[in-house]
């Protein structure tokens, strides 16, 4: 039954995207969306906690991995009541942030109460949903950099009017614009959870794993580039042909991060 805390995580995630997605854009349809794959989260960690509350015939809070459980379960009832009764969705976002990562530590860090042969199927499984979490949102910043250049292309092209039926083609600039801002606004969040993720299984994994990697650090530089993006766009109201260049040299740091920091680290190096 190892599958079902795949699906909490994969949920859990998918949650936290659809309500990044709401609040950037003020998007009625993601919040629902993400409202009902958190309650659908809650709904499973309270079936969690009750089949434990009656095989152990106590209140399961006595030991850290217990206490850090309920801490979890805390978190996302409040998420779903504050989503439910309340519009404060900036701050159900960093909550459920919390509380993702409460619920990863749980789900997959090593307590003495499973089997080894368990434990470490989870920490395995862990770290494919980090790898394939991280590939799309990688995926993402790909597609939105093809758009921007897109941008860039045509923008060049309506500036020297060299007006050809290829140019209609690419479509409008507004909407190669738009494009290029929901990837990132899929590729931030996915990233951010996949760096979550990777972090709580190099804790239990790598015995010297230090965040000062030069992996780690470049990752966490592509979130704090991306993230700037969002805000250049969102909070400063950017566009047009500098924001198409703030996307284009973003992806840069992505390439930057895959192919050069790779080369300094000893991060990625799982199985040596």
């Amino acid at each position: 039954m190892n599958w079902i805390y795949d699906l909490t995580i994969v949920l859990y995630a998918l949650s936290i995207i659809g309500y990044f997605i709401d609040f950037l854009q003020n998007n009625r349809k993601a919040n629902r969306f993400a409202f009902w794959l958190l309650s659908i989260v809650w709904v499973l960690q309270t079936v969690f906690f009750v089949l434990r509350m009656l095989k152990d015939q106590r209140f399961p809070i006595l030991t850290p991995s217990e206490g850090l459980f309920f801490y979890a379960w805390i978190l996302v009832t409040f998420s779903v009541v504050m989503s439910r009764f309340f519009r404060v969705d900036f701050l159900v976002f960093f909550t459920n942030i919390l509380g993702f990562l409460l619920v990863s530590i749980h789900l997959f860090a090593p307590t003495g109460q499973a089997s080894a042969v368990l434990e470490k199927q989870l920490i395995s499984e862990l770290l494919i949903i980090h790898i394939t979490m991280a590939f799309i949102s990688y995926g993402a910043f790909s597609l939105s950099f093809i758009f921007s250049f897109m941008y860039l292309l045509q923008h060049g092209m309506l500036k020297r009017k060299k007006w050809s039926k290829r140019l209609q083609r690419f479509g409008s600039l507004s909407y190669l614009e738009k494009l290029s801002f929901r990837l990132n606004t899929i590729g931030v969040p996915l990233l951010l959870l996949s760096l979550i993720l990777g972090v709580v299984w190099a804790f239990w994994k790598i015995s010297d794993f230090t965040l000062l990697d030069a992996k780690v650090i470049s990752s966490f530089i592509v979130l704090l580039v991306y993230s700037t993006y969002l805000y250049q766009k969102v909070g400063r109201g950017v566009q047009g042909k500098t924001l198409a260049l703030w996307n284009a040299a973003a992806f840069l740091v992505v390439l930057i991060n895959y192919f050069l920091a790779s080369t300094f680290t000893e991060f990625h190096l799982w199985y040596k």
